[in-house]
């Protein structure tokens, strides 16, 4: 998306920008039902909704598609904002549009949840909407889980269930030269090259070992015998054993260093 100046045919370069006190005004006049105040605030405030869709613009949906959802989240955000409660409208519009376009790649969603999940999902949606219109503030999952009566793993499990997927490859943190994407923080701390060369190379080193070696190391490492334990069962001393394992120990440590 980036780059790109004209989304559904509007100049992005040339969108307005109010300022607070222009918008406060304005919502006041939208509340009263004067339609050309409410036709200047969604005007005044793409912006706000090209700010939001960015965030998915890592998804493959098309950037028109989401900023005409983005602007019905916007709609929705100016017919609930309660201009007597001293919160800003951006701080309240940008959960609604940001809503808006999550439940429209949910619904869009190539990944398919079961029913019962999906319905949980919906309560809490919308019991999320209507805390978000009651509180002037984005709901806590503690605060939704009082309202429905759920148990605060229901609900976490259901908002996860239903949230679009997440790419490799999306940019988690950029400053100014190559971003850093999920992938970059995923890593596999047992299948690393590292582990598999020392695996190779130990496996290499043990084979090398004499039989008696092979099978002392074997009762003592992977049995779990004492010493003593695997003299009986080799049927040489103590002594003997403790001098082959050290001797062993020793040779592999040799070759794999």
């Amino acid at each position: 998306m980036q780059g790109k100046v004209e989304i559904c045919g509007v100049n992005t370069a040339r969108l307005k920008v109010l300022s607070q006190t222009e918008t406060d005004m304005l919502l006041r006049r939208a509340k009263e039902g004067d339609e050309s105040a409410r036709q200047k605030l969604i005007e005044g405030n793409l912006r706000l909704v090209l700010s939001v869709i960015q965030r998915f613009d890592k998804r493959g949906e098309s950037p028109d598609d989401l900023f005409q959802v983005g602007c019905i989240g916007l709609i929705k955000a100016i017919q609930n904002f309660d201009p007597t409660k001293q919160v800003k409208f951006s701080t309240y519009g940008v959960p609604m549009i940001a809503g808006e376009v999550r439940r429209y790649l949910r619904d869009n969603s190539a990944i398919r949840v079961s029913r019962s999940i999906r319905d949980v999902a919906y309560r809490v949606l919308q019991c999320k909407e209507a805390l978000l219109v009651k509180l002037g503030r984005e709901p806590t999952l503690e605060e939704i889980s009082r309202e429905l009566e759920l148990p605060i793993e229901d609900v976490s499990e259901a908002l996860d269930a239903v949230c679009a997927p997440l790419s490799l490859y999306d940019p988690v943190y950029a400053d100014g030269g190559d971003p850093l994407t999920v992938m970059d923080q995923v890593r596999d701390t047992k299948n690393t090259e590292t582990n598999w060369m020392e695996k190779i190379a130990l496996r290499s080193a043990f084979q090398s070992l004499g039989s008696r070696e092979k099978q002392i190391l074997n009762l003592r490492f992977v049995g779990g015998k004492t010493q003593m334990e695997v003299a009986g069962l080799v049927g040489i001393s103590q002594a003997q054993v403790s001098r082959l394992e050290k001797s062993a120990l020793g040779a592999i440590r040799k070759n794999i260093s």
